[in-house]
């Protein structure tokens, strides 16, 4: 009732609204008929009206092409990720949206929209999500070995679970991400992970893993094999951003470990491969250096029957040893803003590549503090007030 009462005395928004309620895009109509229906809520003292709204673009230029685990390739495209929600109590959110990716030089006004609908709890300790939200937000931290970059620009929500615990000086988390249910046609897959870190003074500790399950389909035509991947780092280092005044100065160095077997062909043995990895970070004033050095067995074995369906990591870790420098300037850094141009030198398999890419990225809502540390760019000054 409450509904129709509402919809009456706002006929103008049924109207601007109709064309996304029943015949939008896929996942658009569905946030359509989302933002009714939180629209029409009656909000109590303690609730509240909340919004979201995101915009994405990249431009990534990969050359790679004597490369025998890597292919040459430009991805570029623009992500527009609106939300609408309630809140209640403070800590409270449900939220309902969409991803909606439109990739340079197609023809479609879309390429691909995901729908996000999720629960969404936050204290002062505890963080809780549930249901279909970004990816970006949970799993940013984990190193290219377990994610590449692509992972970012073409599957940015996960369908599953994220708790963490935080405090000052550290964080604990796990999480499951559904990524394929199980079809006449469609293998089962997902993922289990965890991450922690630790820090005192200048001193930390972290880890990262995840196991991939990935199943056979219902009924498949010909056999297929299920194959279970693991990988995990345990790493640590030293954090010199405080004492030196820099925005990022760090080290750290570990040990590197895949998980890896197919239960049913051969033995179903479980291949190991190990490995040192290592990370420098160096940044002042929007100028800045990311060093990744490994150095061990290959990794993803069965990359050549499965491909990225079974690897969501970068496969320069196939080979055994592989540096990639990251030079990169940030142009803007806040809560709102972000925007870098880096160029990637990639040393492997006794040759030397390169790429370039160009991000840009605005984030703003009505119900959290915008108000970050502030970002001195080395530019600040050259042209007047800026």
């Amino acid at each position: 009732m409450t509904f129709i009462i509402y919809m009456k005395g706002n006929r103008w928004l049924l109207r601007l609204l109709k064309p996304l309620l029943w015949r939008g895009w896929g996942g658009l109509g569905v946030f359509g008929t989302g933002l009714v229906f939180f629209l029409a809520l009656p909000l109590s003292a303690q609730t509240s009206f909340v919004w979201q709204a995101g915009v994405q673009a990249f431009f990534d230029n990969e050359e790679y092409a004597r490369s025998a685990v890597q292919s040459p390739q430009t991805m570029a495209g623009v992500h527009l990720a609106p939300q609408v929600g309630v809140s209640w109590q403070g800590r409270h959110r449900i939220f309902a949206g969409v991803d909606a990716l439109k990739e340079f030089g197609t023809d479609r006004i879309i390429d691909r929209a995901d729908l996000m609908a999720y629960y969404e709890f936050e204290s002062s300790a505890f963080y809780f999500r549930m249901g279909a939200f970004p990816r970006r937000d949970v799993l940013d931290r984990y190193p290219r070995m377990f994610f590449q970059d692509s992972i970012a620009y073409f599957r940015p929500v996960m369908t599953g679970i994220f708790w963490e615990y935080h405090r000052p000086r550290g964080y604990v988390n796990v999480w499951l991400d559904w990524t394929g249910r199980q079809s006449d046609t469609r293998r089962e897959t997902f993922f289990m992970g965890w991450s922690a870190r630790y820090q005192y003074r200048v001193f930390y500790a972290q880890y990262f893993g995840y196991m991939y399950h990935f199943a056979r389909s219902k009924h498949p035509v010909v056999p297929e094999h299920l194959h279970d991947n693991g990988l995990l780092l345990l790493s640590a280092g030293v954090d010199f951003a405080r004492l030196a005044r820099f925005d990022k100065l760090e080290l750290n160095a570990g040990w590197s470990a895949g998980l890896e077997r197919d239960r049913d062909g051969g033995t179903g043995a479980w291949h190991v491969p190990q490995g040192f990895l290592s990370e420098l970070k160096v940044e002042w004033r929007g100028i800045g250096l990311f060093n990744t050095y490994y150095r061990g067995g290959a990794q993803q074995r069965f990359y050549p029957q499965y491909g990225s369906a079974l690897y969501w990591g970068d496969t320069f870790y196939r080979t055994r040893e592989y540096n990639r420098t990251d030079l990169y300037v940030q142009f803007f850094r806040s809560p709102v803003v972000d925007v870098r141009l880096t160029a990637s030198f990639h040393l492997a398999e006794r040759h030397l590549y390169h790429s370039q890419s160009l991000t840009a990225s605005f984030h703003l809502d009505n119900f959290s503090k915008h108000d970050g540390p502030p970002f001195r760019p080395f530019w600040e000054g050259w042209f007047g007030k800026n």
